[in-house]
């Protein structure tokens, strides 16, 4: 295994499904959010995880997912990756259902909003730390925002974790040893627009991780 893997989300084509696979990536994202530019339905997410290799974990992104579209994505992913304001109780309650690993994600600007990681102990298999959006944004996450990574040093992480938020090929090296990462997360890093994958920019980024 590399010592530090990478998660390419907010996939929508098959040309760059292949790209974050065929280039080393641990973990492929799909979003389900359709005020995200880079928003997918099911029929269509699984007709670009079909030929996904095993070995490439699939991650269903969803904000306050209700059951009916947890039904819908689960039998064909690996993860579900929860970007919303679901409690512990949710977050245990969604991963008893679909019997899959889940991820919570945990908006980050002060130190102070760390302190909402332990209450998923038990609940949640990974945190995924993200920047905290501004104040009345559409989007939970994939705004290129980062945050200050200094946050999470010394941080007693209460669970495997996970870094997101403005990461992108010039800055990771920078991310990692700061954080200490060993699973970074990448969206519009890799874009050549919002929602558009660039091909080249996932192979750069993913050849990059492999060299840290």
């Amino acid at each position: 295994m590399p010592r530090i893997s990478a998660k390419i989300c907010g996939l929508s084509t098959p040309d760059s499904v292949g790209a974050a696979v065929r280039h080393g990536a641990s973990h492929i994202g799909f979003v389900f959010f359709p005020k995200s530019p880079r928003h997918v339905t099911a029929e269509q997410m699984q007709a670009l995880a079909a030929g996904v290799p095993g070995h490439v974990a699939k991650v269903a992104v969803l904000v306050d997912p209700d059951d009916e579209l947890l039904a819908a994505v689960a039998p064909a992913v690996d993860v579900v990756q929860l970007h919303g304001a679901e409690t512990a109780e949710r977050v245990a309650a969604i991963g008893h259902a679909t019997g899959l690993e889940v991820w919570k994600a945990i908006s980050v600007r002060t130190r102070a909003d760390l302190t909402a990681a332990p209450s998923y102990r038990g609940a949640a298999q990974r945190i995924l730390y993200d920047a905290k959006p501004p104040v009345g944004a559409d989007l939970p996450g994939g705004l290129g925002l980062r945050f200050d990574w200094a946050l999470l040093t010394d941080f007693g992480h209460p669970l495997p974790w996970a870094l997101s938020g403005g990461i992108d090929i010039a800055n990771v090296a920078r991310a990692v040893t700061t954080t200490g990462a060993s699973l970074v997360d990448i969206s519009s890093g890799v874009e050549s627009a919002p929602g558009v994958k660039d091909v080249d920019k996932i192979a750069a980024f993913l050849k990059a991780i492999a060299s840290l």
